[in-house]
Parts: structure tokens; sequence; C-alpha cells
């Protein structure tokens, strides 16, 4: 959804954000690749407080504000909407197979890792809690007093904090999540040992998708930071080549700056699609299943209804409460309807191939275990509409 305040702010674009924030991270990567001229401003900043806020109906970021006065809030669909508007450099794969790699990856990142983030924020706040509070304060407070910022940060880390369970995150599963971000590490490092970008020599989506958990969280903070740099320093720095404007980059002087030829996907990107199927994955048909159940216990449910238990709008809404096993262990986690309407986006996409296409990507998602997954629909369609999840 998109919002009049009828305000210029004499800029393009101006991005609404915090550094520490992990969808920040994903828009604020895009908007410099796109090559898009942008300022940045936080949410103690008083237009934020006394428009944008009361606009939008929530305090979120990131938002984008354009200079006619329209607020755009979710990271997809900002990327979505400015992809309308400046169609030149496109960050879509216009071929079938990868668009829907692409998209597939895009929800991976920004949904399918969002409880490993967060995971490694909180559960070794003690470990950082200094720059955590820095952070933080930066979202909660302008101005010079160091004490005034860090105690404002602190108040809302303590907010921030209680979200674990809501994830899944526990002692007793902590140690899956972290095993499959290791394997995960693994895998990407290797192919942006080939590649710069996970579609080739060109930034998509899918990098953008990746770039909110593997930067903002996982590269920032330090527990996360030390981990990546030592395990995957590759992976370290396609997270700077993100925030670079340039596009070619002297590690890869042969590459082409474009996505891989003739809709191919590399040998080097299976094993992490083999993961996506099998860790988010995992948890989109338990989700699935529950709510497809909970359609039809409420059947007569109204077109329009809010994905939600309670009916409230909230960022990342839950309809109840899911248990799966993963990894030998079992999770218990907020059902996570945003998950489902991410992947919806590139499951229709692959339902439509046709040809050799679907062949090459039904063979594809067959022998990465992936089949049971891109066969996976919910009774009635996930939409967004007014900046929320709602049934069709």
């Amino acid at each position: 959804m998109t919002t009049e305040l009828h305000v210029n702010t004499g800029n393009p674009l101006t991005l609404w954000c915090t550094p520490h924030s992990l969808y920040s991270g994903k828009v604020r990567s895009y908007l410099i690749k796109k090559d898009l001229p942008f300022r940045e401003l936080h949410p103690p900043h008083a237009h934020f407080q006394e428009r944008v806020v009361p606009a939008v109906g929530l305090f979120v970021v990131p938002v984008v504000e354009t200079t006619d006065g329209r607020l755009i809030q979710d990271s997809s669909i900002i990327i979505d909407e400015l992809e309308h508007r400046f169609p030149e450099r496109p960050m879509v794969p216009t071929t079938p197979v990868q668009r829907v790699i692409a998209h597939l990856l895009n929800g991976f990142g920004s949904e399918g890792l969002l409880s490993v983030a967060m995971h490694y924020r909180w559960s070794y706040r003690a470990q950082q809690e200094h720059f955590l509070q820095a952070e933080f304060g930066r979202a909660a407070h302008h101005g010079p007093d160091r004490k005034e910022r860090l105690a404002a940060g602190l108040a809302l880390m303590d907010y921030f904090n209680g979200f674990l369970p809501k994830l899944g995150v526990r002692a007793a599963t902590a140690p899956a999540f972290e095993a499959s971000f290791e394997e995960l590490l693994d895998a990407l490092d290797i192919h942006f040992q080939h590649y710069p970008y996970l579609l080739g020599g060109f930034p998509s989506i899918a990098d953008y998708g990746f770039m909110g958990p593997l930067y903002a969280h996982l590269s920032r903070d330090p527990v996360p930071a030390m981990l990546v740099k030592n395990r995957a320093p590759n992976v370290a720095r396609w997270t700077e080549r993100m925030n670079l404007a340039a596009i070619a980059d002297g590690e890869f002087p042969e590459q082409a700056s474009e996505w891989f030829p003739d809709d191919a996907i590399p040998q080097t990107l299976e094993p992490i699609l083999k993961l996506l199927f099998q860790d988010w994955g995992t948890q989109l048909l338990a989700d699935a299943a529950f709510t497809n159940n909970w359609l039809e216990a409420n059947a007569r449910l109204a077109p329009g209804t809010r994905a939600s238990h309670d009916g409230e709008r909230s960022v990342h809404p839950v309809l109840g409460t899911i248990n799966y096993s993963w990894r030998e262990t079992n999770v218990e986690r907020g059902s996570a309807p945003q998950g489902l309407w991410h992947f919806e986006r590139s499951a229709s996409l692959a339902r439509a191939l046709e040809g050799s296409a679907k062949a090459y990507f039904d063979g594809l998602a067959e022998r990465l275990g992936g089949r049971q997954l891109m066969q996976m629909q919910l009774l009635r369609k996930i939409n967004r509409q007014g900046d929320t999840l709602v049934f069709a």
C-alpha cells in the first residue's frame, strides 16, 4: 500500500530506516545497486514521528517516502513498486526459471533466515550488549548525549528480546539453527568464490532477500560477524559488495554484468537451494498444514479478513502455534503467514511454467528435495491489502 502525505522532502527518495534493521539492509542495498538517489533518515526525526507513523499506522521501518509524499512499506513491496516506477536496470530476472528461483531465494532470505538472524542477535545478547545498545539507541534517540542514547537503546532492546520463542528459538532448538546457518554459510562461501552474486554477474531480488539477515544482523552484530568472517570470508565480502554502487568487481574481471545465460542455474547454487527446500521448506509445509486446518475450521471467513489470530494488524502476524520436527528436534513457534505469502510469489510462477522451462525446474526441484514443497497450496490465497495480509 502507498499513502499520500503531500510533503516534498527535497530528495528523490527518503529511506526511513535504522542501521541495524534487517529489512532496512535489504532496501538500502537495492537502492544503492539500482542507482536511485536517496537520503537515509532515522525514526527519532520529527517528521517520522509526526507524519510517517500516523500515515502508515505502525511504528515500522523501512519505509520509503517519495517527493510526492507517497509512503511505501514492506521491503518486498518497496522493491516491487520501485521496479515498476524505474524499469531501467531491472532487478528481477525475465527468464522463466531464474525468475522463479530469484523469488524463492528472496523469500528464503527475507523470511526463512529470520529466526537465525534473531537468534544470533538475542541469544548472544550478553556478549554484544554495548554494541546493541548503541545501535538500538540510534533508532530511539537523536543527540550527542551518550548515556541518553544508550538508555533509549536498552529500553527498545527489552521489547525485541522477547521475540525468540515466537520464532521457535529456544535452548533445545538453538543448536539446530546454528547448524543450519553454518551449512548455508559453507555453501554460499563456495558460490561467492565463483560468482559475485547469486544469479551470476548482476544482483537480483535473490541477493536483496539474503542481504537483509546476512548484513544487518549476521555481519554487523559482533558475535555472528566473527563467525561469518572466519568461516565464510567470501560471504563477508559479498555483503560489502552489495553496499557498493559499482556493479563491476575486481575479483571477477572476466565476469559479464549479467545473469547466467540461457536461464541456467549453476551447480554451485544447487546446495543453497537444497538447504532452502530442507530448512525453510519444513517450516512452510508445517505453516501450510496449520493454515489449511484453520481455514477449514473458519470456512465462512469473509474475503479480506486479516491473516491474524486476533484480527489485529501487525508486521509479522501469526495465526496460532505450530509444532514440527526439524533437524532431530521439535520446533514450537508462531505460524508465519508472511512466509507463506512470500513463497506463493515464487510458487505461482512455477505453476505457470511450460515446456522445457517446466521440465528443467521440475527436475531441479525433484533432485534437490523440493517437489513436495512446490506442490503445496493453501485453500485460500493470502494477499496484501492496506499494508497487511488478508485472505482472499
